[in-house]
């Protein structure tokens, strides 16, 4: 199989020209043109549309990156089985999380890991979207979630306490609620109209009702909506943080029950070996979260 090929289709399926991923693989463009045409008939079918303008992936192409991908990192892998330790983590890491999560945990990181492992190169997916990893030829995911059974790998990588929270302007003009059934009649700021909250009482799950008369699609409409006083928001620990501690929103704690936590989980696709660059990122991941 030729590796050489299949990296340069993975970096064109990745956003970059042909020339880009020339510059990047350390070739001439016309190499790389020559590469792709010999890939295109090994495998029979045609994988890119060029234009003078522009390349981009077919539907065939598109069908076949995932195992492109999957080829590269077998040998990623194979090839970090018999480097030593010392060498470290190599080449590119795909991976995702939510918006909220990447701009407030996950590129701080990303950077002091990129500092730490300079021969790996990041590329992050932030969306709030349920991602295919294999699909979308990614190496990690990094989820906010109570899991399903699925054929991924999972790791939990940290506990996440969810708050009440709401600003010191509306409990002034409202007052906090002491139970779950005084939390029905506030306005709560639900994502994308939720009806329900998860919630805790005695070690057992139960959900509550919630209505308000403001909805968002983004945890961080919701916080600032919270900090301007429009109301009570049920929102993670980390991601709220700097806000307490400014005294711009305050928790509030009932006597009956707890927000259900919703711990962080390090997802990858099922494989006999986890390249280097992945198990070092999870492990970096963890630390920085327990810290």
């Amino acid at each position: 199989m030729n590796f050489l090929a299949l990296s340069i289709l993975t970096e064109v399926a990745a956003g970059s020209s042909l020339s880009g991923a020339a510059r990047t693989l350390r070739i001439s463009p016309m190499a790389a043109t020559r590469q792709l045409s010999a890939l295109e008939q090994d495998v029979g079918v045609r994988l890119v549309h060029r234009t003078t303008r522009a390349i981009a992936l077919t539907a065939e192409g598109q069908a076949f990156l995932p195992h492109a991908q999957a080829l590269l990192d077998e040998r990623s892998a194979a090839y970090a089985s018999v480097r030593p330790v010392t060498e470290g983590a190599f080449g590119l890491l795909r991976l995702t999380a939510s918006v909220a999560f990447s701009r407030k945990v996950m590129v701080p990181m990303i950077a002091d890991f990129m500092s730490a492992n300079p021969a790996v190169k990041v590329d992050l997916t932030m969306t709030d979207d349920l991602v295919d990893l294999v699909n979308e030829g990614l190496d990690l995911a990094i989820r906010i979630a109570n899991l399903t059974d699925s054929s991924l790998v999972a790791r939990r990588l940290a506990g996440n306490p969810r708050l009440l929270l709401a600003s010191p302007d509306y409990l002034e003009r409202h007052g906090a609620p002491r139970t779950l059934a005084d939390l029905e009649a506030h306005d709560c700021l639900p994502i994308s109209r939720t009806a329900r909250w998860a919630f805790r009482a005695s070690g057992q799950p139960l959900s509550a009702k919630i209505g308000g008369r403001f909805s968002a699609n983004s945890i961080e409409g919701l916080l600032q909506a919270c900090v301007a006083g429009l109301g009570i928001a049920n929102l993670s620990a980390w991601f709220v943080r700097d806000e307490i501690a400014a005294g711009r929103l305050k928790v509030i704690e009932l006597a009956d029950a707890v927000p259900e936590p919703l711990d962080v989980w390090a997802v990858y696709p099922s494989s006999r070996m986890v390249p280097v660059k992945v198990r070092l990122f999870i492990d970096a991941l963890a630390a920085r979260l327990a810290a």
